[in-house]
């Protein structure tokens, strides 16, 4: 096989999400104000920039106020600000109790927020940081980390394109490109596939908890008129997941243009195999909370996306010679308030500072060990070091006596408390045999509030070049059948939000075998996360491939 070709940068920042766009503008600025322009480029696995962005989303504009102080008058896309907050306990499938305001972690009070679409924000910051002289490829996925001879970071590598499945150059077959850099970020987002390996490699999670997730499942709606009110934010706990004693909460979000979003966050660390977060967040919407909304409404767009939230406990270590890991990459997202993108940005500024002194001292591929303390000194790590116990207390107690430790912990002490829960299972060490678990009838989907797993997909926009290597690898193809299956009734079946995974056997019920179906693969990376053996690898397909979402 041909070389690859090579091109020189000071900087490469792998994924063009918050926390990534937040660094290269601030290394922009940093070079305007030094009179010394840094070489950038940001590689993105989408097709554009925002096209596998997904979150809820509630955004707090601290990072941004900081990192474009002229954010208004430069047309950010933060058109809906926050109007109220509705907290409800769901006792049922009928019922629910809303909580006063006052009795509320105040974690959850959105007061000078905006809802938003994080992709079309991560958009409008792609556009900011273009014209500030960053080049940004979208549709190049980075698949390999490249090393200097004394092991330090050099960059990556873009994966080629035009393999196909057998592993054969097909026509049109471009080798992927080397991009070397002084200093490489990696702004991946939730288990990232280079982050993975880079934590793996220099032992960067040593000494610290398991990392904690969650799966978040979400739509996009265009409801009645009458039904809207711009601006309301609705949180939920308890049902559907109380039902399978598994934590996590629903979100209902009135954007504007009559559109709400609503979706549910499970909790990866649930112990029952038969729970599938997809079925869970289809029987939400039918509860009367919820439904009185979207009631006569068009679903317009779905995804799903795994979020961290082991919070400090978790973080790995952010510095390894010659890069750094930053955003959800990181462990940044805090749980406590549902949101990370703040988090997320500061810890891309704060990055771009790092290394902007380290290379006006003329220092390159070395290990920015104040890049950690400066992190430790920010605000970003001071909110989340206050609101460390909360995912903790959650998984430990459940969401309401969880919740009600949150409140003394955090409105009472604000979260000075001299101790540190720990929550040291990891989540795919949860799951209890399916012969000791209970089943789940889900019901079967209406086509007017509830949907089935290939129809969701399909306006997800997700789309693969068919011929191509696999890109969900087994490490031991025997594993799913002989061991998942046996023990679990192979869960993979129903952690997958997107009917990737399926066991299918002849027609006498005979053979049975998994049959991984990748081109419904949205990227949620939920299943390199639970599954029970480690046996998944996600890694990156072909450029440009996965879900392409609008609005979301």
């Amino acid at each position: 096989m041909t070389e690859r070709e090579s091109m020189e940068f000071d900087v490469v920042i792998v994924g063009a999400g918050p926390a990534g766009l937040s660094a290269a503008i601030e290394l922009a600025k940093q070079g305007q104000e030094n009179d010394n322009p840094i070489s950038v480029v940001v590689v993105e696995k989408g097709s554009e920039v925002g096209a596998h962005i997904l979150s809820g989303a509630v955004f707090e504009p601290t990072a941004l106020n900081e990192l474009i102080p002229d954010w208004r008058e430069k047309n950010a896309p933060l058109n809906t600000e926050v109007s109220g907050d509705d907290i409800y306990l769901m006792t049922s499938d009928q019922k629910a109790q809303k909580i006063p305001s006052l009795f509320a972690p105040k974690t959850m009070h959105n007061h000078g927020n905006y809802i938003i679409s994080l992709g079309n924000l991560c958009r409008w910051l792609g556009e900011q940081a273009e014209a500030m002289g960053i080049e940004i490829f979208p549709g190049f996925a980075a698949t390999e980390v490249l090393y200097n001879d004394d092991g330090s970071v050099k960059g990556v590598a873009t994966g080629d394109m035009g393999i196909a499945e057998d592993g054969s150059q097909k026509d049109g077959f471009m080798r992927g490109m080397e991009l070397h850099a002084k200093y490489t970020l990696f702004a991946e987002g939730c288990r990232g596939s280079l982050g993975k390996q880079l934590i793996q490699k220099f032992e960067l999670d040593k000494g610290k908890e398991p990392q904690h997730y969650g799966i978040g499942i979400k739509e996009l709606w265009t409801i009645p008129e009458e039904q809207h009110q711009q601006g309301l934010v609705v949180h939920t706990a308890g049902w559907p997941l109380s039902e399978s004693k598994s934590s996590g909460g629903g979100f209902l979000y009135h954007i504007e243009d009559n559109q709400v979003v609503v979706g549910l966050i499970t909790d990866l660390s649930y112990s029952n195999p038969h729970v599938s977060p997809f079925d869970e967040f289809q029987r939400y919407k039918h509860h009367p909370t919820i439904k009185q909304y979207l009631d006569n409404g068009e679903r317009v767009s779905y995804g799903a996306r795994a979020l961290v939230k082991g919070g400090i406990q978790s973080q790995p270590t952010m510095h390894f010679a010659g890069g750094l890991l930053i955003g959800d990459n990181a462990g940044t997202l805090n749980f406590a308030k549902i949101k990370g993108s703040h988090t997320a940005m500061k810890s891309g500024m704060i990055a771009a500072q790092s290394i902007a002194d380290a290379l006006k001292a003329d220092r390159k591929n070395d290990v920015l060990e104040e890049y950690t303390e400066a992190y430790k000194n920010s605000w970003a790590y001071k909110e989340l070091y206050t609101q460390r116990n909360f995912g903790p207390a959650q998984h430990k107690w459940g969401n309401l006596i969880g919740s009600a430790y949150a409140f003394i912990d955090i409105n009472i002490f604000n979260g000075k408390l001299p101790w540190t829960l720990s929550d040291p299972v990891a989540d795919h060490n949860t799951l209890k045999p399916a012969a000791e678990s209970s089943k789940i009838n889900y019901p079967k989907p209406d086509g007017k509030l509830s949907f089935d797993k290939l129809s969701s997909v399909f306006i997800s926009n997700t789309n693969h070049e068919e011929d191509q290597p696999v890109h969900l690898k087994l490490s031991d193809e025997s594993i799913p059948v002989d061991h998942n299956l046996a023990l679990y009734d192979e869960p993979a079946q129903r952690y997958c939000p997107a009917g990737v995974y399926e066991i299918i056997r002849d027609d006498d019920g005979s053979n049975p075998r998994l049959q991984i179906n990748a081109q419904n693969c949205v990227h949620c990376k939920t299943c390199d996360i639970k599954d029970p053996k480690q046996n998944i690898n996600w890694v990156c397909p072909e450029g440009a491939g996965g879900p392409n979402y609008p609005n979301m």
